[in-house]
């Protein structure tokens, strides 16, 4: 879905005159083809190499395999296309890249983009408009590389930042990692529950908003738990420390501290809900 909406973004600006796919999956390439999100299919990596510039769009653990491979064959990244990717976690990427060494044209990139739908027929243009991009620039990086996929991201419509790799896997740690894990959980303890029948039925919109992201694919976010075991893991013990304390108000019944918390929730919700539409308003100023 993300590779896909890249590409159909890279072509309606017009960065991309041709747009290459590769996947193990016939099938998905064939999808490609049909829908007009890629204008050829290669056979083999190889081929794929031919581009100016490789996307790798899979899951986290499987990228960081990609990566290595697609490194051994353009002399760790000295020849060949610049490479970049849109995975979730940086940290086992740059350690991919930096196993045998320098990988000065190799970008990572991660777009603050989606949906809990997948493949390539769930592609859209749009997605990355008045979304930011993080890059998460190595120290040996090569600076014409950083800036053609800054560029790359610019011209799908999206507002770049920089940030250091631990940086950004502990921000998206708590930002987005996290919550996956909580609606998966929520949704895999109420699906087990001997009421499930009367839960699913009369669940509200706070449950249908919360969980939507447990519709997410699975291996995708398997990968991404993995991945950033260390930053996920303190992100869950934090916020289970903070449960912690709104069960004992609870059972104590300190309703005092509850609106305390519950109300201090809100006015931040509310800031960052205001902080969001403004940045619409302002990208929605700028011609793309």
């Amino acid at each position: 879905m993300i590779g896909g909406s890249l590409a159909l973004a890279l072509k309606a600006a017009g960065f991309a005159s041709r747009v290459l796919g590769y996947d193990r999956d016939p099938g998905a390439l064939a999808a490609g083809l049909e829908a007009g999100v890629i204008d050829s299919a290669c056979e083999d990596l190889d081929a794929a190499l031919a581009a100016d510039i490789v996307v790798i769009a899979v899951p986290n653990v499987a990228a960081a395999a990609l990566l290595e491979e697609l490194l051994a064959r353009t002399a760790h990244g000295h020849e060949g296309p610049v490479l970049t990717d849109v995975a979730s976690v940086k940290g086992n990427l740059a350690a991919a890249a930096a196993r045998g060494g320098p990988a000065p044209r190799f970008v990572p990139g991660h777009p603050i983009a989606g949906s809990e739908r997948s493949g390539v027929g769930a592609a859209n243009g749009a997605l990355f408009q008045q979304h930011r991009v993080i890059l998460t620039p190595l120290p040996e990086q090569d600076g014409d590389a950083l800036a053609l996929v800054r560029r790359l991201w610019e011209s799908a419509g999206a507002d770049v930042v920089c940030m250091g790799v631990a940086e950004h896997d502990a921000v998206l740690a708590a930002t987005s990692h996290l919550p996956h894990v909580l609606a998966y959980c929520l949704v895999d303890d109420l699906a087990a529950s001997p009421r499930r029948e009367a839960l699913f039925r009369f669940a509200a919109g706070g449950f249908r908003d919360f969980t939507r992201i447990a519709s997410s694919d699975p291996v995708m976010w398997r990968d991404v738990a993995l991945a950033n075991r260390d930053a996920l893991l303190e992100a869950v013990d934090e916020f289970s420390a903070r449960l912690a304390a709104l069960r004992e108000a609870i059972a104590s019944g300190d309703g005092v501290r509850l609106e305390a918390t519950f109300s201090a929730a809100k006015t931040a919700r509310d800031a960052f809900a205001e902080q969001q539409a403004s940045a619409g308003r302002e990208a929605r100023r700028r011609p793309f």
